[in-house]
């Protein structure tokens, strides 16, 4: 939690004069009974009106300095609070961009989104009561003391007594309850995470009449989190009846020897009243004390945990050498060779990929057919450096991709993701994406290519149509013809599409290939797909079958002495179709 004070820079100064400005109405407030006490043994025995009047005014001048003190520290507090959690969020946001899809697919998406929304939230008030507050409760509780002390020893010790016995409560609560907090957001993590899936999957839940079932492992996950959060809010809650007890102990023992000692001719009435006074504003500032120190065990839960991500650094080897310029690597064209690889997801019991073997030249269509999970998406997604081989290498135009950088490499590349991914805003921006100065001519002519020209150009506002958040105002085979083009702009060397027409038509399949085989860059492409019919033109086809390239060549070959291509082409087509 302490690493993140590093975002507190450029707000030193709001820092310091908020703590002050609320020092100054604690000192204003530790002066009031004071006040008080000459009030009752000076001007009401004596009924002398002046004086009453003269000190009514001084506290009256005393509430409206320490409300001005009170409204400045408020500002700062505010000021940097707010600020410091903008600049926390900048920061997370842009590290989790740079972290591998090694450790996004660990912490998972609903923890991350968790991270900066609620926990940052919380971070923001625990730094605007700890400006406020830290300073000001201490020094009320500390500075009554000493007054009391100023008053009168023998009544102030009870002072002495009652305060490290109060210390004692609120700390001990306070250590149970840190871990405890933690627990809860881990509990709130998982219900953020099944309402995610929950949400993303309702066309699925309902077609499969599971609504019932999802409710009941919603209230089980909600029912946990809440009996956590009841379990460390009945230790929470155990603060203010303790603290109650003690100060009103406290006071009962304050008011019986300030009877015995007025009695004796000790002591004054207003002294017993300051005095008694003055054990009131320890009672509330220990109060607002353990209400503070409630909302920091908080605050310093959710600092840890977004201190965690901090700490998290991307898997992928960051390339050490001076490399040459990625654009100067692909002029001429983007071949691609697999060298003995092999891939494991993090935490998985067995690989992924099994010493694969092949190479791409530049110009060339390599079709990749597999049954499910059998590592075709895996194998594709080491191109661009999603992930990192585990052993073997992946070369680029003879070169390890991990040698070159990441962002440039992928700027590089156009990628089609297996599932079709568009962001709110216009058809235009979506576009825009692998290049922002775009013009319309590069824009529609990748349209064209995609198949997706004739319906953006029937849409009112064309190039600048609205796009809803996952592209959810266009069918799936929309949303897919639009990533494709969207791949497609700023003419990419090397080009990926992972299972990108699974939506389309045959004619549009067909007439989408025709398009990329008439790429003027003549682009090295990979083609994944469940289609044998997608592929069978490609100018070879690798089949995977559990992680393993179990065949490799053209369609005609594949099908001479490939069992696992040829079973995967009769599940498709009658079986006579290859044997006439």
């Amino acid at each position: 939690m302490f690493k993140l004070l590093r975002f507190m820079k450029g707000y030193q100064k709001e820092c310091v004069l908020a703590p002050l400005f609320k020092m100054l109405e604690a000192f204003l407030e530790l002066l009031v009974p004071l006040v008080v006490a000459a009030v009752i043994d000076n001007g009401i025995p004596h009924k002398d009106t002046g004086y009453l009047i003269r000190m009514c005014l001084l506290l009256v001048f005393f509430g409206l300095l320490g409300l001005t003190c009170s409204v400045c520290a408020q500002y700062f507090a505010a000021k940097t609070a707010v600020g410091f959690t903008a600049k926390v969020r900048h920061a997370l946001f842009a590290h989790m961009q740079s972290l591998s899809y090694a450790e996004l697919d660990r912490i998972g998406t609903s923890s991350l989104i968790t991270r900066m929304t609620s926990d940052t939230n919380q971070i923001q008030n625990g730094v605007n009561l700890t400006l406020r507050l830290v300073l000001r409760s201490p020094f009320v509780v500390f500075g009554a003391m000493i007054m009391a002390f100023t008053i009168d020893v023998k009544a102030a010790s009870i002072f002495a007594l009652i305060i490290p016995v109060l210390s004692v409560i609120i700390f001990g609560i306070m250590l149970r309850s840190i871990p405890l907090y933690r627990q809860v957001q881990i509990r709130l993590d998982q219900v953020l995470s099944l309402t995610r899936q929950n949400l993303t999957g309702v066309r699925v839940i309902r077609a499969f009449c599971k609504e019932e079932e999802q409710i009941h492992r919603f209230e089980e996950k909600n029912n946990k989190m809440a009996a956590e959060q009841k379990h460390v809010g009945r230790i929470s809650a155990l603060l203010n009846p303790f603290t109650y007890v003690v100060i009103n102990l406290g006071i009962i023992g304050l008011v019986y020897t300030g009877a015995v000692r007025v009695d004796a001719g000790v002591l004054t009435q207003g002294a017993v009243v300051a005095l008694y006074n003055y054990m009131s504003q320890i009672l509330v500032e220990l109060i607002k004390l353990a209400n503070l120190i409630i909302n920091i065990t908080k605050s310093i839960a959710c600092g840890n945990r977004v201190q965690a991500i901090f700490e998290e650094h991307s898997s992928l080897a960051l390339c050490e050498e001076t490399c040459e310029s990625v654009a100067e690597a692909f002029a001429k064209g983007a071949c691609v060779e697999f060298d003995h690889v092999t891939f494991r997801y993090r935490d998985a019991s067995a690989d992924m990929l099994h010493d694969i073997c092949f190479t791409a030249a530049a110009g060339e269509t390599i079709g990749v057919i597999g049954g499910t999970g059998s590592g075709k998406s895996s194998l594709v997604s080491l191109i661009p450096r999603f992930y990192d081989a585990t052993s073997g290498s992946v070369k680029i135009c003879n070169k390890n991709v991990k040698d070159f950088p990441p962002d440039a490499l992928r700027r590089a590349i156009g990628v089609v993701p297996q599932h079709p991914v568009l962001f709110s805003g216009t058809i235009r921006s979506n576009l825009c994406f692998r290049k922002e100065d775009a013009t319309d001519e590069e824009l529609w002519e990748a349209l064209s290519l995609a198949q997706a020209e004739d319906f953006v150009r029937r849409l009112p506002d064309g190039l600048d149509a609205p796009v809803s958040q996952g592209g959810k105002n266009f069918s799936g085979g929309q949303r897919q013809r639009l990533t494709i083009a969207r791949a497609l702009v700023g003419n990419p060397k090397l080009l990926i599409l992972d299972d990108s027409a699974s939506a389309l038509d045959y004619a549009t399949d067909a007439a989408l290939r025709r398009a990329l085989a008439s790429l003027p860059q003549n682009p090295c492409c990979f083609l994944v797909s469940q289609r044998t019919a997608s592929l069978m033109h490609a100018d070879r086809i690798l089949v995977l079958d559990d992680g393993k390239l179990v065949g490799e060549g053209t369609h005609e070959q594949l099908l001479s002495f490939c069992k696992v291509y040829r079973e995967i082409y009769d599940s498709q087509f009658k079986k006579e179709a290859h044997t006439k």
